[in-house]
């Protein structure tokens, strides 16, 4: 799979489509989800081509991946999720759930969150 240069985060990376940004570096972009799956639900994106999970620590350069990881945990402490928890996640693929081809995590909290995956009964 080769990386969508029209995927809408490189569009909001660019400045085509508007975003509540919570934080921009030279390096990441953290914005609000428009569609929160709980009180707090950040995106944090790497300013990058990179597709999901594998793509990013394949190709990203290892101070880019450490900013971008060390840039999630201080928008944790920020929201002050620390001391009731929080979830992180990263979709990869079909199966996954990835709907953006470019990598990102979700930074959810602010609630309980219940379980992270309902059982598939067959």
């Amino acid at each position: 799979m080769s990386y969508d240069s029209n995927n809408i985060f490189a569009k909001i990376l660019r400045g085509e489509i508007p975003c509540t940004k919570i934080y921009e570096d030279e390096k990441v972009l953290a914005f609000e989800d428009i569609k929160p799956k709980a009180p707090v639900h950040i995106l944090l994106v790497p300013k990058g081509d990179y597709i999901n999970f594998h793509d990013f620590h394949q190709k990203a350069p290892v101070d880019l991946v450490t900013h971008f990881y060390k840039k999630a945990s201080e928008l944790v402490m920020e929201k002050n999720l620390g001391a009731t928890g929080y979830r992180i996640i990263s979709n990869c693929g079909i199966d996954g759930g990835q709907e953006v081809p470019h990598y990102h995590v979700h930074i959810l909290g602010g609630c309980p969150l219940g379980a992270m995956i309902q059982p598939k009964i067959s």
